[in-house]
């Protein structure tokens, strides 16, 4: 399911489940993707104001694009060099002891199918 809908929140999940399998728990989906983010094979995200959403690429460290107005996520690689692709410190060493394994960023901003509708832009909730 993660394969042909990227970024899929568990209710997502769960119908996608129920329209192959007719019958699955919503707990049963909670609990196979987090046994599924445990064992690395799905990644979890959580943007801000939205249900988490889980990918299968995992691994790369890449980051995400978010629209403000239609919640649209999409994939974009590493800012810069490899994991973690952005390090805290003036001195890009370890902060106060805290050795950085990963960086997560969120891009928020507008869709080009949103900014091209201005109906959409007006009712975003940060618009």
């Amino acid at each position: 399911m993660l394969r042909g809908a990227p970024h899929a929140d568990a209710d997502d999940v769960v119908r996608a489940v129920r329209e192959r399998l007719g019958r699955v728990s919503v707990q049963a989906v909670y609990d196979v993707l987090a046994a599924l983010g445990r064992a690395r094979l799905v990644r979890r995200i959580e943007p801000a104001g939205s249900p988490a959403r889980f990918e299968l690429r995992v691994g790369d460290n890449h980051h995400h694009l978010v629209c403000r107005a239609c919640g649209e996520v999409r994939d974009v690689d590493c800012a810069v060099g490899a994991a973690p692709c952005l390090v805290p410190g003036a001195s890009g060493g370890p902060v106060d002891g805290f050795v950085v394994d990963e960086a997560e960023v969120i891009y928020w901003g507008t869709c080009a199918a949103c900014a091209a509708t201005p109906a959409l832009l007006a009712t975003a909730p940060d618009a």
